[in-house]
């Protein structure tokens, strides 16, 4: 649970950062374990396509970077979402029993609850985010949640029907988030304001006009730590300068019964005090909804994830 204090640090400030959130061996460890086994997966499957050398005795961190290093995509495959560009019928995407686990634990719905209260909706707007070295980095590296991210807010990549939900981000360290690895950072108290406009740039973010004197901080956090946003509270990602990966989840929850920003991606209920029996705690059925969804998204035309296009003047 959140303090008094807590609270209106969140309400004055835009954000909060609460460590020891997700218990490790109960929680985190599955989830490593999880996406660990999905590695293994893709790894023969590449060394079975010739792709890569067999694995020896690689750990998951050394496995994903000969991966990359060789052009193999394992983002796509690892995340909890489909993408912005089309759907195909077999786009690939994890939704794992660990997963669920984390994104339904039960402290970090009692955190969830102290700022939207008690109806709690698992929004689909969600990512994994394994961050490599920069050093490593291929120079035509554009997707944002492989480098570092643009200056931005989080309603800014809903559409507008979700302008009056209430929502909040909640970022999961499951490795520890320091400045030198790729923390994220903050305009702190800058969420009083309108939405700002984005524009195409590495990802949908704010042009760099609206961001002048604006006073930023990092914001690092250990593993188990989350780091929790008001939907326009702007805020980035710094650059990995170190050796090793950063990995993390970017996940989002809305009051139950209000828009996601995405209505066209299956949401479920997380909680419900009013009615416990609405919670949903199936990953096969989680699967399932994602599932159905890719396949009616790859039968019909593209559906954009943001309502920004680089047509006005501020994006040229």
């Amino acid at each position: 649970m959140l303090t008094s204090a807590q609270i209106q640090h969140f309400d004055e400030q835009g954000y909060l950062v609460v460590e020891d959130v997700l218990d490790q061996k109960t929680v985190l460890d599955p989830v490593r374990a999880e996406y660990s086994a999905l590695l293994d997966r893709l790894y023969d499957g590449w060394v079975a396509d010739g792709k890569l050398p067999p694995s020896g005795d690689m750990d998951f961190f050394e496995k994903l970077r000969v991966a990359y290093s060789s052009g193999c995509d394992w983002f796509q495959p690892m995340d909890i979402s489909l993408p912005a560009s089309e759907v195909q019928p077999d786009t690939p995407f994890h939704f794992g029993p660990a997963v669920l686990s984390m994104l339904t634990d039960k402290t970090l719905l009692d955190v969830v609850e102290c700022l939207i209260g008690p109806e709690i909706t698992s929004n689909p707007i969600q990512h994994v985010r394994i961050k490599p070295p920069a050093t490593e980095l291929r120079k035509d590296e554009v997707r944002a949640h492989i480098t570092s991210t643009d200056w931005h807010q989080d309603q800014g990549v809903t559409h507008e029907s979700a302008d009056d939900t209430k929502m909040i981000t909640v970022w999961i360290a499951v490795t520890d988030a320091t400045r030198e690895n790729g923390c994220l950072q903050v305009q702190p108290g800058r969420h009083r304001q309108d939405l700002l406009p984005h524009c195409e740039k590495t990802q949908i973010g704010i042009p760099n006009e609206f961001l002048r004197g604006s006073h930023s901080i990092p914001l690092p956090v250990k593993s188990g730590g989350v780091v929790i946003f008001h939907p326009k509270a702007p805020h980035a990602s710094l650059v990995n300068k170190t050796d090793g990966f950063r990995w993390s989840f970017d996940v989002r929850y809305n009051v139950t019964g209000q828009s996601t920003g995405r209505d066209h991606f299956p949401s479920f209920v997380a909680r419900s005090r009013a009615n416990p029996s609405r919670e949903l705690r199936d990953a096969n059925r989680w699967k399932q909804m994602w599932e159905d969804t890719r396949a009616r998204l790859a039968a019909n035309p593209h559906v954009s994830l943001y309502r920004w296009d680089n047509s006005a003047p501020y994006c040229a």
